[in-house]
């Protein structure tokens, strides 16, 4: 088993430098500002040895990186936290962008009981992000998928307003400079698909049966487990090190597993579950706010079809997701008196994982209906809702020309928008 497993490292990693070497010969790529994908819950990057078995971008269609960059793109699988907190991952981002220590800031590290610091980053992404350059300053597109589009809402966020919380607990000249503010420029445009700005009907079946918790305590058991040995790191990678619940990528500095379980049970609300609650998003949407320097994009899918005041999921869904999407097509409707989350008739309509109304735009900030010839900034331009699953959206069980066609839609439009 273990000689299976190292071959399967061995390819991923030819497959990868393979890879890179093609992606090198190229010269000058079309989009001047590189293309950053940030994957979502459970997901993975470019980092993780199952991206060159399953990767996470194209899935069954095959890479989407590799497809992208064939057509002329510079673009990047980025590898955060599968299930990190929105404002942990959004730290691991920059780090990995800036080629920098990840730095989770000394209030919050010290509020959520882990260590401030996590892995380092020798080589950025973007040596001369926001940097000035002969055709102005340098920046990025930020492309999220499912939670991966809270974590790029979350890095800009930070970016443009920085912490008081983290300039108040820590000295100038020891403050990650994400922390700081002062950067809302440095993001061209941010695209979701999928991504549930205002969670999902499927958190309430699933907490109140007891089903999210016990998912969450046995990703989180599993995690701790896989972290621990060798040969299975580096095949999936889960970022948790900051905890101590995983070795930090070439040590063995995990705590005793003991440790999972005392951390689980303490209540820590710094993780992607936790974030994802209808409560909780709420909270989230009142600090994440627009930047009226950035262009906005958000693509939802819907698996279901309208059957009187129910939605009944398509046949072509995926058999995984099958069963929730239909649950969440015959939810009652009701309101959370606790949060004030409203579950309408028009809720119901799903991708298997989000309602198509949270797929759509944060409900607390302006939005249009995509207009070609009437694209601005600092307002979500809504795309016509696709067909399709959770899945369909990345290429899982989907068909490769169409979710090439998806992709060569936003790649062409990125480019071309104006300064």
């Amino acid at each position: 088993m273990k000689r299976v497993i190292s071959l399967i490292l061995v390819a991923s990693v030819l497959f990868g430098v393979l890879s890179v070497n093609a992606y090198a010969a190229d010269q000058a790529p079309r989009n001047r500002e590189p293309f950053i994908f940030v994957h979502g819950l459970n997901g993975w990057g470019r980092d993780e040895g199952i991206d060159g078995i399953l990767p996470y971008w194209g899935a069954t269609t095959g890479n989407l990186m590799e497809y992208l960059q064939g057509e002329g793109y510079e673009c990047y699988a980025c590898s955060v936290g599968p299930m990190n907190s929105s404002w942990d991952r959004a730290c691991e981002l920059y780090a990995e962008i800036t080629g920098t220590t990840v730095d989770y800031g000394e209030a919050h590290a010290k509020a959520h009981n882990h260590r401030r610091y996590g892995r380092t980053y020798t080589e950025p992404l973007v040596p001369n992000w926001g940097q000035p350059t002969e055709n102005g300053l340098q920046k990025v597109h930020l492309i999220g998928h499912s939670f991966g589009g809270t974590t790029i809402r979350t890095l800009a966020q930070l970016l443009k307003d920085g912490s008081a919380a983290e300039r108040e607990a820590t000295p100038a000249e020891n403050l990650s400079p994400l922390f700081a503010g002062g950067k809302g420029d440095w993001v061209k445009s941010i695209t979701t698909i999928c991504t549930p700005h205002n969670s999902s009907t499927f958190f309430y079946p699933a907490k109140y049966t007891g089903l999210l918790d016990l998912a969450v305590f046995l990703c989180f058991l599993y995690a701790s487990i896989a972290g621990r040995i060798d040969l299975l790191s580096p095949l999936v990678d889960f970022h948790l090190e900051q905890f101590g619940l995983t070795n930090t990528p070439g040590e063995h500095d995990a705590l005793p597993l003991t440790n999972m379980i005392k951390w689980y049970f303490s209540d820590s609300d710094d993780f992607a579950h936790y974030d994802l609650l209808p409560e909780n998003m709420v909270k989230a949407n009142e600090w994440l706010e627009i930047n009226p320097d950035i262009y906005y994009f958000s693509y939802a899918y819907s698996a279901t079809n309208k059957v009187g005041n129910l939605q009944i999921p398509r046949l072509t869904t995926n058999p995984v997701l099958f069963i929730p999407c239909f649950i969440m097509g015959v939810i009652p409707t009701f309101t959370d008196k606790k949060s004030g989350y409203e579950i309408t008739a028009e809720s119901r309509a799903n991708d298997g994982i989000v309602s198509l109304p949270s797929a759509l735009y944060p409900w607390d900030e302006p939005h249009t209906d995509f207009n070609a010839d009437r694209i601005t900034k600092g307002v979500w331009n809504v795309m016509p809702v696709r067909a399709g699953d959770h899945g369909t959206a990345i290429g899982l069980l989907a068909n490769a020309a169409v979710t090439h066609a998806l992709y060569d839609e936003i790649a062409e439009r990125l480019v071309s928008l104006p300064d």
